[in-house]
């Protein structure tokens, strides 16, 4: 049998009642699906009792963006789509911003909506519960596609073709929906056993790879853009090596963080913010973006103006050439550059100017631009944080200032760094990392159980998420979640009392700020009363920062495990963009 046909468990006998739920849930089973992210709800009930009959298993969410936003950390952990089984009206359009998330950055899922009966569609006006006029429509900016399934016999095609599409360049979230009546009837249609679970891959054209050759091979002054297509599709090795036989300097995007050792000499982390390295970026004769759309941030608010030829691949062909003319390649970021790698010619060219001294140039200019601002106590918090976190642990962070700080500063080392920058909707952090654990304990051979007792384990399934105190009420409620399923999520919860970012920004423009400060709980007793174990640390002036270290290395004893909070009441600020 074919690589790209996965089966489900063979010689099972087939309950005597199945219905239209069970052709779904099977469908996802034979694609590889192992979790299923969501809440239960009325129209969605033949979908839920599927689930019961199911070797899959069932993370159960507090409020629907939380639970897209859970798949979406399954997804970017695990490499595959996850599948969210949203139900009908107010669930579905409540996941909408977590899909935004998804679409912005890429992140492949399946999104199994249920639907009024088949009578109600088509905009008739039955006083159905939970009716809309036409509910896929709402999902149009948010999902690739939309499809409404109306009789059983389409089911396994529409998810598959959901599973294939999502996994598709460019990737990102597929919404399938199937009414009440269709999801509840019974079906004749046999158990589905088997599925494609793998799209066909696509290289980049031979010609655009010859012309890209072409120019990076005469250039002097080549320097690289990696973005979070590289780490999405896995392409780090190859950028990496490309990088070295440019003799280039590569600066990573936010969502491209530690897509590149950080302490390469060819590094400039992810100073994308900086105008060393925007200024760097804009002297180079043949500049190369990969995996990026080269939009507002990772162009430093668009003030990069590339002075000499720019080469642009991603694999979504609508951000090609947005901001600046260049060669665009429709590409996965490593067919790309393994075609580049290959294609290169041995010879060095002559003549280049030193990567390593021009990126040494650069960090050396970030380094003094810190320095002259009053930001010890910032750099000193995220050094604090990075020591107290293993090298292979994920992160997840929320739009809160500590995260603006991560995007420009943090080395991910070997676990990786993910942020909700794309969308850049508040309360991202903790159910990601949620989807995250669970999708680093099935990695390891753990899985997920109704309730804790399979899944508690501590140590190495942890993962670290952290927020602001105005994004942290955005997702409180799941620590209900992490507390029903055991998951070691370790939660770090930076309060400063208000949406600190927004009063920066206010402060800065205005002079003063309005409306960003928060009346909040006690996180502390808010944390135990969910009867999650919690602990307040002190920084700054009078408190060292060997307190945070020790307590979020704490949280890594094999013996700890389930969810932990830590809070740390303190004021960060944004160091000067230039």
């Amino acid at each position: 049998m074919s690589e790209q046909i996965r089966s489900t468990a063979a010689g099972e006998a087939a309950p005597k009642i199945r219905n239209g739920g069970d052709l779904v849930v099977e469908t996802l089973e034979a694609l590889g699906t192992t979790t299923v992210f969501g809440i239960p709800g009325q129209h969605a009930l033949g979908l839920f009792d599927a689930l019961r009959r199911s070797g899959l298993h069932f993370m159960s969410s507090r409020v629907e963006n939380n639970a897209a936003f859970a798949a979406d950390g399954y997804s970017r952990v695990s490499g595959k789509p996850a599948a969210l089984f949203l139900s009908t009206g107010p669930g579905a359009l409540t996941a909408l911003p977590g899909l935004q998330e998804a679409y912005a950055t890429s992140v492949p899922m399946v999104v199994v909506a249920s639907q009024v009966p088949v009578s109600g569609l088509g905009g008739a006006r039955r006083g159905m519960l939970h009716q809309l006029d036409e509910q896929r429509r709402a999902a149009i900016d948010v999902t690739k596609s939309q499809r409404t399934v109306t009789h059983h016999a389409a089911i396994p095609t529409a998810i598959e073709s959901a599973w294939l599409e999502a996994m598709t360049n460019p990737r990102g979230p597929v919404w399938v929906e199937v009414p009440q009546d269709v999801l509840l009837a019974k079906t004749e249609i046999p158990p589905i056993r088997t599925a494609n679970a793998s799209p066909t891959p696509e290289g980049p054209r031979p010609e655009l790879v010859w012309a890209a050759v072409q120019l990076l091979a005469s250039a002097k002054r080549p320097a690289i853009v990696s973005g979070g297509g590289v780490r999405r599709a896995g392409a780090e090795k190859a950028l990496l090596t490309l990088a070295e036989k440019l003799d280039a300097p590569v600066v990573c995007s936010t969502g491209g963080n530690s897509g590149f050792p950080v302490e390469h000499p060819l590094s400039m982390g992810s100073w994308v913010e900086d105008r060393a390295v925007t200024d760097l970026l804009a002297d180079a004769d043949v500049l190369l973006a990969v995996g990026t759309s080269l939009g507002e941030v990772t162009s430093n608010y668009f003030t990069l103006e590339p002075s000499g030829k720019l080469i642009h691949v991603d694999a979504e062909p609508r951000v090609l050439e947005s901001n600046h003319p260049a060669l665009g390649i429709a590409c996965d970021a490593k067919a790309a550059l393994e075609a580049f790698v290959s294609a290169y010619p041995s010879q060095p060219t002559e003549g280049r100017e030193s990567g390593a001294e021009r990126a040494a140039e650069a960090r050396k200019a970030i380094v003094e631009r810190l320095d002259g601002q009053d930001l010890a106590h910032e750099r000193a918090f995220m050094d604090a944080i990075r020591a107290g976190i293993p090298d292979n642990v994920p992160t997840f962070w929320d739009m809160t200032i500590a995260a603006y700080w991560g995007w420009n500063c943090w080395d991910g080392r070997t676990g990786g760094f993910h942020s909700g920058q794309g969308a850049g909707g508040l309360g991202f952090a903790f159910p990601a990392a949620l989807g995250g654990a669970v999708a680093l304990a099935e990695k390891r051979g753990l899985k997920l159980s109704d309730v804790d007792a399979e899944f508690s384990v501590g140590g190495s399934e942890r993962v670290v998420a952290v927020a602001g105190d105005g994004s942290a009420m955005y997702s409180i409620s799941e620590l209900a979640t992490a507390v029903q399923h055991g998951i070691p999520v370790t939660w770090l919860i930076v309060d400063d009392g208000g949406y600190g970012i927004l009063r920066e920004y206010m402060v800065a423009t205005f002079g003063q700020a309005t409306h960003t400060e928060l009346a909040r709980p006690d996180f502390i007793t808010l944390a135990r009363a969910f009867g999650v174990e919690a602990q307040e640390v002190s920084v700054g002036d009078d408190a060292g920062y060997s307190e945070l270290t020790d307590a979020l290395r704490a949280t890594f004893d094999a013996s700890v495990t389930g969810p932990r909070v830590i809070v740390v009441k303190t004021h960060l600020e944004m160091f000067a963009m230039s």
